[in-house]
C-alpha cells in the first residue's frame, strides 16, 4: 500500500516535479543575492522618520518607503508626473540600485507559480505540491522501514547504485520537500482565498484636517527604528484628509499628518503571523540562508525521479506477469513466493493459470506482503519458498516468519510448502524448512508434507502438482517451461590458464561488456551495472537453467571477470573453458549485496581457497581508498594454481591488501587455508576484536573448516562464527 502510494503520483507525476524544483532550487538563491548586495543598516537606532527626511532630501515627491525582509530599502516617488523606483543608502537615501525584479526572476517565479498558465496552472502547480507532500511522507516511510527504524535511519544502505542513491538522497532532503510542498499548498489557497485573511489595516478615522507637521516632530515615526519597518505610505500631496499609513513588524495603523498623532493601530494577529512564517519558509525571504537549504534539498528530486524511475523499469521488467490475478481479499488460494533471483515466479504463474483452470480464484504476491487479516475468503495458503545463502530468507520473504511467528493462532486455512534449491548445496531448502516448521508450531493444517524442487526441475515440480492436486480434491498437471533469463552477449578477451600440472583445470576469464545505445546510458540503463562478489549467470547452450559464478570484477572496471574450474561432466564448466578469445556467452548478473566488504576503514578478512578467490581480489582491485584487507588464500600448488599471483603481490605493494598469506595442500608442508588461519590465531583474534568483517568463498569443505578453525581460535574471547553472522560481521559465498 504505502509502496504504491510512493510509486504512482512519483511516476505521473515526475516532469512536473522535477520542473517545479528546479525552479524553486533557482528562485532560492535570489533571497541571498539581494540580502548580499543591499546596504549594510550602520545606524543600528536609525528611527522611520529620519530615513523618510532623507529619503524626501533626495527624491522630494517620495509617496511610500518600504522594507524588504532582506533589509532592503525602497523607495517610490512620483515627480513631474513620472514615477519612480529605486533602492535606497539608508545613511544618505541617494539610490544605489534598481527597484525592479530581475527578469530572470521574474521568468522564474511565473513558471514556479502559474506554469505561465495563470490560474489554471496555479491548480496545476498546487497538484504537483500535493503529490511531493504524498512522497515525503510515503517515502519517509519506506525509508524507516528499510533501515529498520527511526533510530537506524542513518545506517548504511546496501542495494544497487539507483536504490542506494534514491534512498541517500530522500533521508536527507524528505523534511526539507515535506516542508516546501505543505508551505506551497498553504499559500495556493491563500491565493484562491481559501484561508482566512487578518483584519487588514484599521479603517482611516477623522482627522485633525492640519497638514506640514515635520516629519522629525512625529513622536511615532521618531520611536519606530527603520529595523522593524515594512512599509510608510506618504498622505496624497495637498490632501488635508489623508494621513500617514505605517506597517511595522508589530503592526500596521495611520498617524496624523498634522498633529503627529497615532489615530488608530492594530496589532498583527497570531492568524497573519502564521501566514507570514509559511510565506518566508517557502520563498526564503527573510531566511535566505533557509531558502538555500531548501533549494539544495530541491535538487534531488530530479535525481530522485530519475533513480525512481530507473527503480520501477527494472523491478517492472524482472516481476512477473500474471494475468488474472484475483484481489487477496476475493481469493480462495492465496499463493505466496519467495524468491531471490525470480525463477521461483515463474513457478508461481504456472500454478496460477492451473489452479485458475481447475476453478480456482487465486492471488499470487511475495511472501513479503503475508498478511492472513485480508484473506477473507481464502482456505488454502500455498508457499513457494527458494532458500539463500545458508539458509536465510529470499529477497521477497522478508520479514515472513517474523509476521508468522506474530500471528497469535493459525487462520482457519490450511497450507503446502514447497522449497527450490539446488541439492549440491549444504542447506538445500533450508529456509522452507523453517517455514514449515513453524507453520506446524503455530498449529497450521497441513494440506501435504512439504516437498522440495530441485535446481528448477519441472519434473520435480509436475509432481508435486499432482499429489497437491489429490490432496485438494482436483485433477492438476504442471506443465511448466523454465524461462531464459534475459541475458547479454559477453565476448572473452583473454584467458589465463592453471591447474593443469595437477589435473585440476581452472581459468581465469576476462569478458568485454556490452556497449548500450547512448540513450539508456543516459537514464542509467546502459548495460550489466555490478560490483566484484556479485554474480554472474551463464546459460548454457540447451538449458535453461542458468550456472552461477562470482565475479572478481565490478562495471567501473570495464569487464567482467570470472575464475572457472572444470568439474568433470559439469556441462556450463566445460562450455566455459573450451572457449577462445572472440568466442561469445549468454549471461547475466545478479545482485550479492550480502557479500562484499563493509564501507570505511573496517579491517576486513579475506578468506578463500581455489577459485573462491574470485570476488575476494575484486574486492581488492576495487579498494583504492586502502582498507585494511587481509588475505588468507589456499591453493594447490605455487607453481600450477596460484591465481592472481602477480597481482597480490602488486596489490599488497600498493597497500589495497594490507597482508597476504597463502598456504598449499601439495607441498611438502601440506598446509590448508584453515591451518594458516590457525597460526595467525593470535593477528585473527585481534583483527576480529577490532571490529574486522569476515568473508569467506570457496568450496563448502573449505568454508566448514575455516569455520572449525576461526571457533577454536574466538573461544577465548567469547566469540563465534554464529555470533558474528548475527552482528553483520560474517558472510559466506559457498558452492
Amino acid at each position: 500500500m504505502i509502496r504504491s502510494l510512493h510509486r504512482w503520483p512519483g511516476l505521473i507525476a515526475a516532469v512536473l516535479l522535477i520542473v517545479l524544483a528546479l525552479s524553486g532550487a533557482a528562485l532560492s538563491v535570489f533571497p541571498e543575492l539581494e540580502s548580499a548586495k543591499t546596504p549594510a543598516l550602520t545606524e543600528p537606532a536609525l528611527n522611520v522618520a529620519t530615513l523618510a527626511e532623507r529619503a524626501l532630501a533626495v527624491h522630494p515627491g517620495v509617496e511610500q518607503i518600504r522594507r524588504a525582509p532582506s533589509g532592503a530599502i525602497t523607495a517610490f516617488w512620483f515627480n513631474d508626473g513620472t514615477p519612480g523606483a529605486a533602492v535606497i543608502d539608508p545613511a544618505t537615501g541617494q539610490a544605489v540600485g534598481s527597484a525592479d525584479t530581475p527578469a530572470v526572476e521574474r521568468w522564474l517565479r511565473t513558471l514556479h507559480r502559474s506554469l505561465f498558465l495563470d490560474d489554471t496552472g496555479r491548480i496545476v502547480a498546487a497538484i504537483g505540491a500535493a503529490a511531493m507532500l504524498i512522497l515525503s511522507l510515503s517515502g519517509a516511510a519506506l525509508v524507516v522501514r528499510r533501515t529498520g527504524g527511526w533510530r537506524r535511519i542513518f545506517r548504511p544502505l546496501k542495494g544497487s547504485l539507483s536504490g542506494r542513491l534514491h534512498v541517500e538522497i530522500a533521508r536527507i532532503a524528505v523534511a526539507g520537500l515535506f516542508l516546501s510542498s505543505l508551505t506551497a499548498l498553504w499559500m495556493t489557497a491563500s491565493t484562491f482565498g481559501y484561508v482566512p485573511e487578518g483584519p487588514g489595516l484599521p479603517r482611516l478615522p477623522d482627522v485633525s484636517g492640519q497638514t506640514g507637521l515635520a516629519l522629525s516632530d512625529m513622536a511615532v515615526l521618531q520611536d519606530t527604528p527603520v529595523s522593524s519597518l515594512r512599509e510608510l505610505t506618504f498622505p496624497y500631496p495637498g490632501d488635508p484628509t489623508d494621513a500617514f499609513a505605517l506597517k511595522t513588524d508589530a503592526g500596521e495603523g495611520y498617524i496624523d499628518q498634522g498633529t503627529g498623532d497615532l489615530l488608530i493601530w492594530s496589532d498583527l494577529s497570531a492568524w497573519d503571523r502564521v501566514t507570514e512564517t509559511i510565506y518566508m519558509l517557502h520563498t526564503g525571504q527573510g531566511a535566505a540562508l533557509l531558502g538555500l537549504i531548501l533549494g539544495v534539498m530541491a535538487l534531488g528530486v530530479p535525481v530522485m525521479a530519475i533513480t525512481g524511475f530507473v527503480l520501477w523499469l527494472s523491478r517492472r521488467r524482472s516481476s512477473p506477469r500474471i494475468r488474472g490475478n484475483v484481489p487477496a481479499g476475493h481469493a480462495d488460494t492465496i499463493v505466496l513466493v519467495g524468491s531471490e533471483g525470480g525463477s521461483t515466479w515463474g513457478f508461481a504463474a504456472t500454478l496460477h493459470s492451473a489452479l485458475t483452470k481447475a476453478g480456482k480464484r487465486v492471488h499470487v504476491a511475495p511472501m513479503s506482503s503475508f498478511a492472513p487479516a485480508r484473506y477473507g475468503h481464502a482456505t488454502q495458503l500455498v508457499v513457494l519458498a527458494a532458500t539463500y545463502g545458508d539458509g536465510t530468507a529470499p529477497a521477497s520473504a522478508k520479514g515472513f516468519l517474523d509476521r508468522l511467528a506474530a500471528l497469535p493462532h493459525a487462520p482457519a486455512m490450511s497450507i503446502a510448502v514447497l522449497g527450490f534449491g539446488d541439492r549440491s548445496f549444504p542447506h538445500f531448502c533450508e529456509y522452507a524448512a523453517q517455514v514449515a516448521r513453524l507453520a506446524a508450531d503455530k498449529g497450521w493444517n497441513t494440506t501435504l508434507p512439504m516437498d522440495t524442487v530441485d535446481r528448477q526441475s519441472p519434473q520435480d515440480f509436475a509432481r508435486w502438482g499432482r499429489a497437491f492436486g489429490a490432496a485438494i480434491g482436483l485433477p492438476l498437471e504442471l506443465a511448466h517451461q523454465p524461462v531464459v533469463p534475459r541475458t547479454d552477449v559477453l565476448t572473452l578477451v583473454s584467458r589465463r590458464d592453471y591447474g593443469a600440472e595437477v589435473q585440476s583445470p581452472t581459468a581465469i576469464l576476462r569478458f568485454a561488456l556490452p556497449r548500450a545505445p547512448l540513450w539508456r546510458r543516459l537514464i542509467g540503463l546502459g548495460g550489466p551495472r555490478f560490483s566484484a562478489g556479485d554474480l554472474m549467470g551463464i546459460v548454457p547452450e540447451g538449458s535453461a537453467v542458468p550456472r552461477f559464478y562470482s565475479l572478481a570484477s565490478g562495471h567501473r572496471d570495464g569487464f567482467a571477470e570470472i575464475c572457472v574450474k572444470k568439474h568433470p561432466g559439469g556441462l556450463c564448466s566445460g562450455m566455459l573453458l573450451d572457449l577462445q578469445p572472440g568466442d561469445t556467452v549468454h549471461a547475466f548478473t545478479r545482485r550479492n549485496p550480502d557479500f562484499r566488504p563493509a564501507r570505511g576503514q573496517v579491517p576486513v578478512i579475506l578468506i578463500g581457497a581455489g577459485t573462491g578467490i574470485g570476488p575476494l581480489v575484486g574486492f581488492a582491485r576495487a579498494n583504492t581508498r586502502k582498507q585494511p584487507m587481509h588475505l588468507w588464500f589456499g591453493a594447490r600448488h605455487p607453481d600450477s594454481d596460484l591465481l592472481y599471483g602477480e597481482e597480490l603481490i602488486s596489490w599488497e605493494a600498493e597497500r589495497r591488501l594490507t597482508s597476504v598469506t597463502t598456504a598449499f595442500s601439495r607441498t611438502a608442508q601440506r598446509t590448508y587455508v584453515q591451518d594458516a588461519l590457525r597460526g595467525d590465531g593470535a593477528r585473527v583474534a585481534q583483527l576480529i576484536a577490532e571490529g574486522a568483517q569476515v568473508l569467506v568463498c570457496g568450496g563448502r569443505d573449505m568454508a566448514a573448516g575455516v569455520a572449525s578453525a576461526l571457533t577454536d581460535i574466538l573461544a577465548p574471547h567469547g566469540l563465534t562464527p554464529a555470533v558474528l553472522k548475527a552482528e553483520g560481521r560474517y558472510a559466506e559465498d559457498v558452492y
